[in-house]
C-alpha cells in the first residue's frame, strides 16, 4: 500500500517537474526543475526495486549531465529564453531534416547491428541484474554502441564549444 503511495507521488512529482520545465522563462530554473524530474524518477525506479538504475538516474543524469548543462547555460550567459519573433524557419527545417538523416542512419546501423532474438532463461535474467555482467556486456557485445555514444558526446561538446566562443569583430 505504502508503494503503490510513494509510486503516485513520485510519479506526479515527476510530472510537476515536466510542466514546470516547459513553462519556465529562465534556463537556469528550466534545468532546475529538470534536475526535479530527474530526482523524481531516480526515487521511482527506487520504489520498483531497481536501486542500480535508480543510482545511476542520479549520479548520470541529475548529476553529471545537469551540471553540464548549467555550464553551457552559464557560459553563453543566457538570461531569457528566445522569442518566438527571433525564429529563424530555415534554421527549423535545417533541423528537421538534420533529424531525418540522422534517423535513417541510425536505422541502417541498428539493422545492420541487431542482435537475433533469443529467449533468456531465469537464470540469464538472474545473471544479467548483476553490475560486473552489465559491464562486461557492455565492453564486449555492445562495444561498437558504446563508441557510437562517445562519439555523439564528443560531436555535442564541440558544438557547445563553438556555440560559447566569443566572436570579436
Amino acid at each position: 500500500m505504502l508503494e503503490t503511495f510513494l509510486f503516485f507521488v513520485f510519479a506526479v512529482l515527476s510530472v510537476v517537474g515536466a510542466l514546470g520545465m516547459l513553462i519556465s522563462r529562465s534556463p537556469v530554473a528550466a534545468a532546475l526543475w529538470m534536475v526535479q524530474t530527474m530526482l523524481a524518477i531516480a526515487c521511482l525506479y527506487l520504489s520498483l526495486n531497481a536501486a542500480f538504475i535508480g543510482v545511476v538516474q542520479v549520479l548520470v543524469y541529475a548529476g553529471a549531465i545537469m551540471v553540464l548543462f548549467l555550464f553551457v547555460i552559464m557560459l553563453l550567459n543566457l538570461e531569457q529564453m528566445p522569442k518566438l519573433a527571433d525564429f529563424d524557419w530555415r534554421k527549423a527545417v535545417a533541423f528537421v531534416l538534420g533529424v531525418a538523416v540522422l534517423a535513417q542512419l541510425l536505422a541502417v546501423v541498428a539493422t545492420r547491428f541487431a542482435p537475433s532474438p533469443t529467449p533468456m532463461t531465469d537464470e540469464q535474467i538472474q545473471e544479467a541484474t548483476e553490475v560486473s555482467d552489465i559491464g562486461v556486456t557492455l565492453l564486449t557485445d555492445h562495444a561498437f554502441s558504446l563508441e557510437i555514444v562517445g562519439v555523439l558526446l564528443l560531436a555535442a561538446t564541440i558544438g557547445a564549444v563553438v556555440l560559447a566562443k566569443k566572436r570579436f569583430v
